[in-house]
């Protein structure tokens, strides 16, 4: 379905079409979740910058920065179809599904602190190209760069202290 469909669906299926980028950013959230599956204990064991927050907090946020992700997604969507837009939204979700295996699973922070500094400036180009097509896309997704902004600046901190 292309953008243009989008006008002659009913609004009641209208919100259906939300469901597969909610489904896309909990499979990404997922995958890092099995990930991490010791990731507390192994977070607590790391040397850590003094800026680093406790692990706990990691959840609740990036619950809520993946509802946001899938939300600016189908909005992105929806106002323009699927274009290279879209293509850098899958991008991003594919670096950031990679980066907790990196770091938590297999303890490779150097690498690591590559990729999240990839997924920052994906993040922040999606929000560039996003500017013009949905402010209101591009704005949901500015948390979630600073939050990987933040996550690289701890990641650094790892890496050097580690």
């Amino acid at each position: 379905m292309s953008s243009r469909d989008a006008s002659v669906v009913p609004p009641t299926r209208t919100w259906l079409t939300l469901v597969p980028f909610l489904v896309a950013v909990a499979v990404a959230a997922g995958v890092g979740g099995v990930a991490a599956a010791g990731s507390q204990a192994t977070y607590r064991a790391l040397e850590l910058p003094p800026y680093a927050p406790p692990s706990w907090l990691f959840g609740p946020v990036w619950t809520v920065l993946y509802l946001m992700i899938g939300v600016a997604g189908w909005m992105l969507w929806r106002a323009g179809g699927w274009d290279r837009v879209m293509w850098l939204w899958v991008v991003q979700l594919v670096l950031n599904l990679l980066w907790t295996p990196l770091f938590f699973a297999a303890d490779l922070y150097t690498v690591a602190l590559v990729e999240i500094v990839a997924l920052a400036a994906s993040i922040a180009l999606l929000v560039a190209w996003s500017w013009n097509r949905s402010r209101v896309a591009a704005w949901l997704l500015v948390p979630y760069l600073a939050w990987v902004c933040f996550a690289t600046a701890l990641n650094a901190g790892i890496v050097v202290l580690n």
